[in-house]
C-alpha cells in the first residue's frame, strides 16, 4: 500500500432531521454529518409504508393483473375436463 494516499478513516456523528443520532466511522471530511432520512424515520424500515395512489393505477394493475391469472386457472381446469 502506498502511503499517504488514503483518506483518513475517523468516527463521526451522523444526525438526522428526525433528531436520531449515532456514531459511525467514515472517511467523511468532517466530524459531524447531517441527513434527511434514518432507518428509525424511513417508511419502509418503520413499517408505516404509505402507497400514494394517483389516478388509480395500483387498482388499475390489480385489475390486470387478476384477469391474467384467472386466465391461466380457467385454462389449466379446462384442459383437465377434456382429458
Amino acid at each position: 500500500m502506498q502511503k499517504e494516499i488514503h483518506p483518513t478513516y475517523h468516527k463521526i456523528e451522523v444526525t438526522c432531521s428526525c433528531g436520531n443520532t449515532f456514531d459511525t466511522q467514515s472517511t467523511y471530511a468532517e466530524d459531524m454529518l447531517r441527513i434527511d432520512v434514518c432507518g428509525k424515520c424511513h417508511p419502509f424500515y418503520s413499517g408505516k409504508q404509505k402507497i400514494v395512489d394517483t389516478a388509480g393505477r395500483v387498482e388499475k394493475f390489480n385489475r390486470k393483473f387478476a384477469k391474467t391469472v384467472f386466465s391461466k386457472e380457467d385454462k389449466s381446469t379446462d384442459s383437465k375436463k377434456d382429458k
